[in-house]
């Protein structure tokens, strides 16, 4: 089973409101329960990651900010996810934040880091442009894909 098999899989389970579903083969195993918004996946030795389970978009808290009207303009580029992980906007809690909303940032500006099976990935920009909205919150699980920050090109 592959990495989209077991997103597609992962989507799946949410939406269907099972609560709990395992497949088993030869030498794979893999058990999704719904009700603990997490994904235990083992494999051979010595191989085992944790996949978060995507969290209904209703369950998701809206980020704190004052830019509806601003936010609803066309003209903006999108930053996304290139993999399911847990986002962070700092390398460590110590640290000051990659960007905040008004920052400017370059084609390859560090934007976040994207957690994914134990190995921290620094995600960049590939715009140039003024951070205008950060569409996730710090230490939330993202999906491939979803959307992270509005930039408004320069």
């Amino acid at each position: 089973m592959d990495i989209k098999q077991i997103q597609d899989l992962i989507r799946f389970v949410s939406k269907s409101g099972v609560n709990e579903v395992s497949i088993e083969q030869k030498d794979f195993k893999i058990t999704i329960k719904t009700n603990e918004a997490v994904v235990h996946t083992a494999a051979p030795a010595p191989q085992h990651f944790t996949v978060p389970a995507p969290v209904a978009p209703a369950a998701i808290p809206a980020p704190a900010t004052q830019e509806p009207a601003v936010v609803a303009a066309s003209n903006y580029i999108t930053i996304k996810s290139p993999m399911i992980g847990t986002f962070y906007r700092s390398p460590t809690p110590e640290k000051p934040l990659y960007v905040n909303v008004g920052d400017e940032v370059k084609a390859g500006t560090v934007v976040c880091i994207i957690e994914a099976m134990k190995l921290f990935n620094e995600i960049e920009s590939e715009v140039s442009g003024r951070i205008v909205k950060i569409l996730v919150e710090n230490a939330s699980p993202v999906e491939y894909d979803q959307p992270l920050f509005l930039v408004e090109p320069i």
